[in-house]
């Protein structure tokens, strides 16, 4: 169960923080930059340029998601990350950000990119 005090500092971090340990950690494992935004868009309907003015926003993730439009099928995202169980958190922001954070992981796990992107 996530506390208001988790939930609260997820939501003040800024995207930009957290970002270049995104492209660090699917790249470590041979994946692209590109594959990251094509995962990003997804959830989140940002195109390359919105996503670069985010970061140079330095946006919370609070207002990283407020200012997103979630993929409908999002809430397909299911499985544990970061010792939580993404269907079990009640937040629906710290959800949100859970959901990118998995599919990173996936990303970076070497999941294909149509399993990833759960159009079904």
């Amino acid at each position: 169960m996530t506390t208001d005090t988790h939930n609260e500092r997820i939501a003040n971090m800024t995207f930009a923080s957290v970002y270049p340990m995104y492209v660090t950690k699917v790249e470590k494992k041979g994946r692209t930059k590109e594959e990251l935004h094509q995962v990003i868009t997804w959830l989140t309907g940002f195109d390359d340029a919105k996503l670069q003015q985010l970061i140079n926003e330095k946006v919370t993730f609070k207002t990283f998601f407020e200012k997103a439009t979630l993929n409908p099928n999002a809430h397909l995202i299911t499985g544990t990350i970061c010792g939580y169980r993404i269907e079990d958190i009640e937040n629906p922001l710290t959800k949100q950000v859970r959901y990118l954070d998995k599919l990173v992981d996936e990303l970076a796990k070497g999941r294909k990119m149509e399993k990833i992107l759960r159009d079904k």
